[in-house]
């Protein structure tokens, strides 16, 4: 038995088309009612997983993490060596990757603006234990700007439901703006000679963020291109 409007297979149980939900009807043919999979009113129950369990597992899994490399530090090198980087990593990751579960609705704005903050702080904890000279130079203008272009990309999309082209082509206009300025700021800190390899970079993205933006001012154009992908 096949449902008249759409076509599909029916079994001879069924009374409605599981599909678009219209009746079947077959003169010459009379339905039965199957057997419930279950008896009435007592289905199985699933058990659902625990959320609170998860982060303390994950929280205690960070700290064996932590815990571990430092004592093996210590017992091959009777001091804190290496393991200062993985004890630094675990410490700033927590917040970044683990902490954003433990709320049932994290704000995506919120976490991806710690994630970057947490990247500079380890970075600049790197910085002081090598004592270097190229955080404040190059981390620290590199790590904010592309921090906060996409910051205000998840912020922008996540608040706004019209406009996305718009955030994602500014974003890269900004994002391929700055490569210049990363040479430079490369060039000052390692003592590198500017030779514009920041131009190679730079012109795709710009060229993509204005190709964005046209679309976004464009309705027939971004149609158009929506109906060739099948977007």
């Amino acid at each position: 038995m096949y449902c008249i409007n759409c076509g599909v297979k029916l079994s001879d149980t069924e009374k409605s088309c599981p599909l678009c939900g219209t009746v079947p009807y077959h003169p010459d043919l009379v339905r039965t009612e199957a057997d419930s999979l279950y008896p009435k009113n007592k289905y199985p129950k699933t058990k659902k997983v625990s959320r609170i369990g998860i982060m303390m597992a994950m929280s205690i899994l960070s700290l064996i993490a932590a815990i571990v490399p430092m004592l093996c530090d210590f017992g091959i090198n009777s001091s804190m060596t290496w393991s200062a980087f993985v004890v630094g990593a675990v410490v700033m990751g927590y917040p970044a990757f683990v902490l954003p579960f433990w709320f049932k609705k994290p704000n995506p704005a919120i976490f991806t603006a710690v994630f970057f903050v947490c990247s500079a702080l380890y970075l600049l904890f790197i910085n002081i234990i090598t004592s270097g000279d190229w955080f404040l130079s190059f981390v620290f203008p590199t790590v904010g700007v592309i921090g906060l272009t996409i910051t205000a990309v998840v912020t922008l999309t996540y608040y706004l439901k019209n406009g996305k082209l718009f955030v994602f082509g500014g974003a890269f206009l900004a994002i391929g703006g700055y490569m210049p300025l990363m040479e430079l700021f490369l060039s000052i800190t390692f003592g590198y000679d500017f030779i514009w390899w920041s131009l190679y970079p730079m012109v795709p993205l710009m060229a993509f963020g204005l190709i964005l933006i046209f679309f976004g001012a464009t309705p027939s154009a971004r149609e158009g291109v929506e109906r060739r992908f099948f977007l």
